[in-house]
């Protein structure tokens, strides 16, 4: 055959050595699961990972005389050959590096057989064979009876061993794309052009400039004495805690206790304390992602460029990119694209969606930063927000990485869920279950000592109209009412300024990021300087947004909602006396929906009950409450007992099936650009669509255009009133793109509520 390559330059008409790719990718891959003792059995598996091109078909696929070759199916066999059930991981991994992972089981496995691919193909593709003899003509002498220490164990089916197979196909996934990467790239002199890796955390001196920070901010703050106390407690308490072994833990703190630093003091202390690699921050909201990114650019931005600064703290989430391939898109920033891909980062910050999709995902794509998840801390912030119905699968692969991968994580929220109760169902798919270790001492009484609010609960069976809740907000100078749905919202805010025309403002997800943004800072100046200010809102004003109002009104829902509603009222401790948060329930016509979906109506029903055990009282300060209430909603909820058809695939090791039934939100989402025009300036919304219409989509335009974008659920068929409005966008070279659109009716965008088609969206329930 004479050479065997392994790409070819279709411009240049220049070739890679096939051995030289493999040894490459197998070093690499190699130097990755070093992380998590998997080393050896990545080595092997990038060596075998392309040994289909070896095959005489292949390389006529790269002369161009054929097509639609697999070249992936000839190692996957030969390494499960050579080390039967050791070597599945590998085969799955090596067999899904251009597919995605399939299927573990054995029937699965079997079919990897080349005469049976020969006779049935089921991609109708034709196998170029290739075997371990090729592999020791260039040098690479494999033997059996070296063995590997494979982590995957085929005799346990469940989401820990699907995790095994994943954070291995991580390692050889993208050793793959970077060694393929840097070939294609090669300059003139024939030298392969790597992109400069990210860098590196210190913890040490990322601490030192957390802490120089935060003296700045303690000097700035308008807190009461009591609040900054409570605050420099909890900060020592997190420094305590992260010397302590590595594993599970919790971080109970309550609303404007300061947990966004405190858990980033906890992370880089503990990161310095056990020589781990990097930091992940991992958020529900986008909106929530905006203040933190902005947060932690403060503490570092003194001491980094701009353009260092963007790879020290990397976003990523659904409008950081585009589902499509990122070959397919025109890139101006490369560098911190191929980052963003990996994760090749100090600090990460992403949403529930992009990690916990991503450790349930089969392709190549999600599954190719997993292993930076090894010997990192990874830190959820306002944790009540994760699915029940995923909650045992959830826990248990992150118990695992835990487990077996050195990764610390934490879990922060002013309502703690009780998920040490799912222990037992956790430890059916991870052995390490889930009891994490709390970080807060109780002697510290945090939430005893930050209670700045008095609750004010209805009696029973009282309801309120919203005319009649209209007056109540009328009266006060500055109050806040967050009501359950969007359309309760623009109800409500219809009838206050039917009892007050001025200072009435509106938030919800119906409105474009920049939109919200404007009347946040414009409510936070009236708040400042004692102005008349209503604010109207749905949930998206709960987590994470620092506000602060003297009076709250919060529709009836779940507890933990009602507890975050409550921590925006007297947030600092100003008040002379308590703020007072009034909990009501809006009157409802016959089956009229008023809570977004089951959970979440379930939650509400929980509170209620509790409400009736209670006395018509319940006190939110009280820790013990929240366990009380949870384990009262897993009994009603039998949360272990959702997703029955995922624990199926789980079972049957389907990556496939397991990839598509593991989603945090149910229904498809799109983006949406918006006619938002700040102060009548239409400028900005014009230069976005005329870029997109006439150049195609780019990383550069989505990221210019995600503050003025929102996120619509996907219409379910074309006679749905929104398709009229939605004008498609492409990339440069026409292909579609099916996840970002531009909204072509200009006076359906209220400067008031925001998106408002002539038929209520009420796409999402913040």
């Amino acid at each position: 055959m004479g050479q065997i390559f392994s790409h070819r330059d279709k411009d240049t008409g220049k070739t890679e050595q096939l051995r030289e790719h493999l040894k490459l990718v197998a070093d690499r891959a190699k130097e990755y699961a070093s992380s998590f003792g998997a080393s050896k059995e990545a080595y092997m598996a990038g060596l075998m990972h392309d040994l289909g091109k070896y095959g005489e078909p292949f390389q006529r696929r790269l002369r161009g005389e054929e097509a639609g070759i697999d070249h992936w199916s000839a190692g996957a066999w030969e390494i499960l050959q050579l080390y039967k059930k050791k070597g599945i991981a590998s085969a799955l991994a090596i067999q899904g590096h251009h597919l995605g992972l399939q299927c573990g089981n054995k029937d699965s496995l079997s079919k990897l057989d080349p005469k049976r691919l020969k006779e049935r193909h089921p991609l109708n593709l034709k196998i170029s064979e290739g075997n371990r003899e090729s592999l020791k003509k260039d040098g690479f002498f494999i033997f059996p009876e070296e063995g590997i220490n494979s982590l995957f164990n085929s005799d346990i089916n469940n989401t820990s061993s699907m995790l095994d197979v994943r954070m291995l196909y991580s390692a050889i996934v993208d050793a793959d794309f970077i060694e393929t990467e840097a070939w294609f790239s090669m300059d003139d002199s024939g030298n392969r052009k790597y992109r400069k890796p990210g860098p590196q955390l210190n913890p040490e001196e990322a601490l030192c400039r957390l802490n120089s920070c935060l003296a700045t901010i303690k000097t700035e703050s308008d807190s009461s004495d009591q609040i900054n106390q409570v605050r420099e407690d909890l900060y020592e308490a997190c420094i305590d805690a992260s010397l302590r072994y590595q594993g599970l833990f919790t971080l109970s703190a309550p609303t404007g206790s300061g947990k966004t630093m405190a858990m980033l003091a906890f992370a880089l202390s503990h990161a310095k304390q056990h020589r781990l690699r990097r930091v992940i921050i991992v958020i529900p909201y986008l909106s929530i992602i905006g203040q933190t990114i902005r947060t932690y650019r403060r503490i570092f931005h003194p001491y980094l460029s701009s353009e260092d600064l963007d790879k020290y703290i990397l976003e990523h989430h659904s409008l950081s990119n585009s589902k499509k391939n990122s070959a397919e898109i025109e890139v101006e920033d490369y560098c911190k694209r191929l980052l963003t891909e990996n994760w090749d980062a100090p600090i990460i910050v992403t949403t529930n969606v992009q990690l916990l999709e991503s450790l349930f995902s089969n392709r190549p794509s999600s599954c190719r930063k997993l292993h930076r998840l090894a010997g990192s801390v990874i830190l959820f912030d306002e944790v009540q927000t994760l699915p029940l119905s995923l909650a045992v699968p959830t826990l248990a692969a992150l118990s695992c990485l835990s487990e077996k991968y050195r990764s610390t994580v934490v879990f922060s929220t002013a309502t703690q869920p009780a998920f040490n109760h799912l222990d037992n169902f956790v430890k059916q798919h991870c052995s390490n279950g889930w009891n994490p270790q709390e970080i807060v001492p109780p002697e510290l009484k945090l939430f005893n000592r930050a209670s700045r609010t008095r609750i004010n609960w209805p009696k029973q069976q009282e309801t309120i109209s919203w005319v009649g809740l209209a007056k109540k907000i009328a009266k006060y100078k500055q109050v806040l009412c967050v009501t359950n749905l969007k359309k309760h919202a623009t109800l409500l805010l219809e009838e206050v300024e039917k009892e007050n025309a001025g200072s009435n403002y509106h938030l919800s997800t119906n409105m474009c990021p920049a939109h919200r943004q404007t009347i946040l800072d414009k409510v936070q100046y009236l708040l400042d300087k004692r102005f008349d200010c209503r604010l109207i809102s749905t949930q998206c004003i709960e987590a994470g947004v620092d506000i602060d109002f003297p009076v709250v009104y919060r529709a009836m829902g779940p507890l933990e909602a009602i507890a975050q509603a409550s921590g925006r009222c007297n947030r600092n401790g100003n008040l002379p006396g308590k703020g007072e948060v009034f909990v009501f329930k809006p009157e409802a016509s016959t089956g009229e929906r008023i809570y977004p979906d089951g959970t979440y109506q379930q939650g509400a029903a929980v509170t209620e009950m509790l409400l009736a055990e209670n006395a018509g009282e319940l006190a939110l300060d009280e820790p013990s409450l929240y366990l009380s209430y949870y384990q009262k909603l897993y009994n009603f909820t039998r949360p272990e007992n959702h997703k029955q058809e995922l624990y199926e695939a789980i079972q049957r090791q389907n990556f496939i099936e397991v990839n598509r039934l593991y989603r945090i939100i149910e229904q498809d989402t799109i983006n949406v650009l918006v006619p938002y025009f700040p102060e009548g300036n239409r400028k900005i919304f014009d230069s976005l669509k005329d870029e997109a219409l006439n150049k195609g989509l780019s990383r550069g335009w989505i990221h210019r255009a995600r503050p003025y974008s929102v996120s619509l659920f996907r219409p379910k068929n074309a006679g749905d009133v929104l398709y009229d409005a939605l004008e498609p966008v492409t990339t440069s070279d026409g292909a579609e793109v099916d996840d970002w659109y531009i909204y072509r009716k200009e006076e359906d965008y209220d400067e008031k509520i925001g998106l408002n088609p002539p038929r209520s969206l009420n796409v999402n329930i913040a």
